[in-house]
């Protein structure tokens, strides 16, 4: 499996957030989406990932972005996440992986010399009418909203 390129039609995704809610990428069209994939809810990584984009939450909307993520975490774990660090946007669950394997961001990683099969940290930039125009896929978690307005 290979990650999605820019330049094509996003694949579509839907799901229930972490408060119930439907989200889809066709309710959002008509905005550019910033989809990030992530490996677990709470870790330190993808907690500074998170809090960055909450941070610049405001900066993000008025630029025209809606924010959505997305991890193998079910929707308790979404809930208690985004309470604990109050984060604006929606977190879609994916543990049957099938959004993740849509955008080619599940395979090998390597953590303390063993290696292993995991969410591949990236982030897609989806255009008002569903095109892909970036992939961010060497994120810094600590900025990555300067990634992305940049």
């Amino acid at each position: 499996m290979s990650i999605i390129n820019a330049g094509v039609e996003a694949p579509h995704f839907e799901g229930i957030d972490q408060n119930g809610q439907h989200v889809d990428l066709k309710s959002l069209k008509g905005s550019k989406v910033v989809l990030y994939f992530y490996p677990k809810d709470s870790t330190p990584g993808c907690t500074a990932e998170a809090c960055d984009l909450r941070d610049n939450y405001q900066l993000l909307i008025s630029k025209g972005y809606k924010v959505v993520g997305v991890s193998p975490d079910n929707e308790s774990s979404h809930k208690k996440f985004a309470d604990k660090y109050e984060l604006p946007f929606p977190l879609l669950p994916d543990p049957d992986k099938k959004i993740i394997e849509a955008y080619g961001v599940w395979g090998p990683k390597k953590f303390l010399g063993k290696s292993y099969e995991g969410v591949l940290r990236t982030t897609f930039i989806i255009s008002e009418d569903g095109i892909i125009e970036e992939v961010i896929g060497k994120v810094d978690t600590k900025n990555h909203t300067q990634q992305i307005i940049k």
